[in-house]
């Protein structure tokens, strides 16, 4: 296991649960990944969940304002 100093252990097998459980990623594509991809791939998908949270609440608001 390969942890980078500013990632707790608890953090790193947190992440790595919710990768698998919502992600869809294996334990070994996780383990097999080299420090800072690993760091770019969860940057990747944090920005995509941002995005996806922003988008549901534009369509929210849109569904809102049109029942008016």
């Amino acid at each position: 296991m390969i942890c980078l100093s500013h990632e707790s252990v608890l953090n790193y097998y947190n992440t790595n649960f919710q990768l698998m459980q919502h992600h869809n990623y294996s334990l070994g594509e996780l383990e097999n990944m080299m420090p800072w991809e690993r760091e770019i791939y969860i940057m990747l998908l944090m920005q995509f969940l941002k995005d996806e949270q922003e988008r549901q609440k534009n369509e929210q608001a849109k569904y809102k304002s049109q029942r008016r």
